[in-house]
């Protein structure tokens, strides 16, 4: 069965144009211009994953994100304009799992879209990894602490998962932004951080007594699990 991509742009054009072009790499596109139908649309039809552009009537993108979120583990991936760095971190701390700015080549689009798919739906040999009170079933996409679920995005949680699953081992921004987009990232982009924030404060881990991710400065990060 084709995978569905929700497209949500008050540009009817542009929508035109990328559901056809999205068609030829074996994706079914549903386009809608108004922030709220789309939003009815992933309650209906739970799509794969969504492409949403900030700059929409009624209620813009990142609002309309932050409602994805409340309800729904759907990758997003963030169509905008306005491609300014500070713009990226807001899309990121509120739960996009990518961000591309207009104008852009459809078949970067096409790559991201795959990629974000892909980090999804990616198996891994082991099912399971425990760190203490603290549970990720790579099957399940999900994690526990204390057996209570927590919610995590497709990005945090593959951060999670590739620290622990390099338990011990400094891992650099470069090397976490190459393994959650494959692609080269400039050194002065903070959006690794930000992941981790988010991710910290869902796991209620102190970044100056952490329990699981520990900062090593002017290096990256590393995993502790409970027992440092």
């Amino acid at each position: 069965m084709n995978q569905t991509l929700l497209l949500i742009d008050d540009d009817v054009k542009l929508n035109s144009l990328l559901t056809d072009y999205l068609h030829k790499f074996g994706f079914s596109v549903h386009a809608e211009t108004h922030p709220e139908q789309g939003l009815k649309y992933i309650s209906l039809k739970n799509p794969d994953l969504v492409i949403l552009d900030v700059m929409l009537p009624g209620m813009d993108g990142f609002e309309v994100c932050r409602q994805i979120r409340k309800n729904f583990d759907t990758p997003v991936i963030m169509l905008t304009a306005r491609g300014e760095v500070t713009d990226r971190i807001v899309g990121l701390e509120i739960g996009a799992d990518d961000y591309i700015p207009k104008p852009f080549e459809p078949r970067e689009l096409v790559a991201r879209i795959q990629t974000v798919l892909r980090r999804g739906h990616s198996k891994n040999l082991a099912r399971q990894i425990t760190a203490g009170s603290l549970q990720i079933d790579l099957d399940k996409q999900s994690i526990s602490i204390d057996n209570n679920p927590i919610e995590l995005t497709t990005a945090e949680f593959e951060i999670l998962k590739y620290l622990a699953s390099n338990s011990g081992k400094i891992l650099n921004r470069d090397q976490i932004m190459d393994r959650l987009r494959g692609i080269e990232w400039d050194a002065f982009n903070r959006s690794v951080d930000v992941l981790v924030s988010r991710l910290r404060q869902k796991l209620k881990d102190d970044p100056k007594q952490p329990k699981y991710i520990k900062t090593v400065w002017g290096s990256g990060y590393l995993f502790i699990g409970e027992n440092e």
